[in-house]
């Protein structure tokens, strides 16, 4: 794996907008169907500034002004005076950046094997990101202590379904469960004094739901019950195969190391990091944002 045999700080900083090479660790995906709306580009936040090559055109940015009506106080809604990544496209799941860089000439998402994998132990995982106004999603693989993996993907998009959901593919055996958790930036109602926010990720508290029927689908668990059935007549058939049923591969019990970090359209990024503890932890004074902290 990439860090597993690294010795891990309090604190490991995997992406930063404003260091020498920040996608070194990264890859990026776009949609080339749309090359002028679908890209990942560095540029200075507040300015916007250079601006994408032809034929890309930034998409209109929301600003706190447009949000509160407060056009007459320049000093309310503070944007970044420094390099930000910014990420954009209208197919979101065509877009993002990712780390590990994707091995697989498929692009197949959240498959890593244990040589491929990051190996960060830490218990939380940090982002600093600018709402753009558009539909965004990021996602995390994690693994259990026996191995197990699983996906967590936090979306905007799901924020109507207000409560977590679990769904499983049956039919593809290297498909992890995927944990989506509904998410939504500030409201403007809110007076937020920036766009940007911070997001804090506690993996061990969220590994519990892999394992919790009452977040899967009731079309999952008919599939489940017509692929054990499935099992049962086969091991009727040759009774020498052992029984193995979709349990045996869902995480559970003591968090174990991040696989992978997915960063998808639409967003402004400055930073990702992990630590040993939350929101209280104190980190750097460069990581400081000074902007709404939200905890998962």
């Amino acid at each position: 794996m990439l860090l597993s045999s690294a010795v891990q700080p309090p604190i490991i900083s995997l992406f930063s907008s404003t260091s020498s090479d920040p996608l070194t660790l990264f890859s990026s995906t776009t949609d080339q169907a749309l090359l002028a709306d679908s890209f990942i580009h560095f540029l200075h936040d507040r300015l916007s500034c250079p601006l994408p090559g032809s034929p890309r055109v930034l998409l209109h940015l929301p600003t706190i002004s447009d949000a509160t009506d407060q056009q007459d106080s320049p000093d309310h809604g503070v944007e970044l005076g420094q390099t930000v990544l910014h990420i954009q496209s209208p197919t979101i799941r065509t877009t993002y950046i990712q780390c590990p860089p994707i091995v697989s000439p498929y692009g197949d998402i959240g498959i890593h094997d244990g040589a491929s994998g990051l190996g960060i132990r830490h218990p939380w995982m940090h982002l600093q990101v600018r709402n753009l106004g558009r539909e965004w999603s990021v996602e995390v693989g994690v693994v259990d202590h026996v191995g197990r993996t699983g996906t967590i993907r936090l979306s905007t998009f799901q924020h109507l379904q207000k409560k977590p959901r679990l769904k499983v593919d049956h039919q593809k055996s290297r498909s992890p469960p995927l944990l989506l958790l509904p998410l939504s930036f500030p409201s403007s109602s809110t007076r937020p004094l920036t766009l940007w926010s911070t997001i804090n990720i506690h993996f061990p508290s969220l590994l519990p739901y892999f394992s919790s029927p009452a977040l899967r689908s009731h079309e999952d668990v008919d599939q489940e019950e017509e692929t054990n059935e499935d099992t049962k007549s086969h091991e009727l058939a040759s009774s020498s195969h052992p029984r193995t049923t979709i349990q045996a591969f869902i995480p559970s019990g003591t968090y174990s190391y991040v696989s992978y970090v997915r960063v998808y359209a639409n967003c402004r990024l400055r930073r990702i990091w992990f630590g040993e503890g939350g929101p209280s932890q104190k980190a750097p004074w460069e990581f400081e944002l000074y902007s709404g902290d939200w905890v998962v």
